[in-house]
């Protein structure tokens, strides 16, 4: 066997692309375990990965996946200690009732995974908050189309206070809950 088939399987190995796939497919599994009819849209629907519907409630539900592969938390005196995923100046304005964003994080072991569901507006108005803030803590920062977006992994003491994730997390239900402070 050749040694790209022994060479050991570590996740940073992976390239983006397959990396949004794996979190793509996590979601999928979740879905369909909670009896969620779900589809990927292969890149043909602008801002959507997973169409979704709910055959109990009759509702449709767009998702937007985003996922971090084996990143350690970022800690930041101004914003925290966080999970962190790239966004980009766009997000900003995507503002849908029915559209979510879910932000995989694939741990340590790749086995290990937590999905945070998060409505499309608390996504806009944080990274918009977020990109000022950055923009303010430090004169030298320059402006430009990269965003973050950030979930508490510790309780910190910072400037600028990223989302509580334990309001996110498993958010199956597609609950539009209202982040308070941000």
């Amino acid at each position: 066997m050749s040694s790209k088939y022994t060479k050991k399987f570590h996740p940073m190995n992976l390239n983006k692309t397959l990396k949004s796939l794996a979190g793509e497919f996590a979601v999928l599994s979740q879905l369909a375990l909670r009896g969620l009819d779900a589809n990927m849209t292969l890149g043909n629907t602008k801002n959507v990965d997973i169409l979704v519907s709910d055959p109990v409630k009759n509702k449709m539900y767009k998702l937007e996946v985003k996922t971090r592969c084996k990143q350690p938390i970022v800690k930041s005196r101004v914003f925290g200690n966080n999970f962190e995923w790239h966004m980009s100046k766009k997000h900003e304005t995507i503002i849908d009732k029915n559209l979510f964003y879910c932000f995989v994080d694939i741990s340590g072991d790749t086995n290990i995974f937590r999905f945070f569901i998060i409505p499309s507006k608390v996504v806009a108005n944080y990274v918009k908050k977020e990109h000022q803030a950055y923009l303010k803590n430090n004169p030298k920062n320059k402006d430009n189309d990269m965003r973050m977006f950030r979930l508490a992994a510790e309780k910190r003491a910072c400037i600028f206070p990223s989302i509580e994730l334990a309001k996110y997390e498993n958010n199956w239900g597609f609950k539009t809950i209202v982040s308070s402070g941000v």
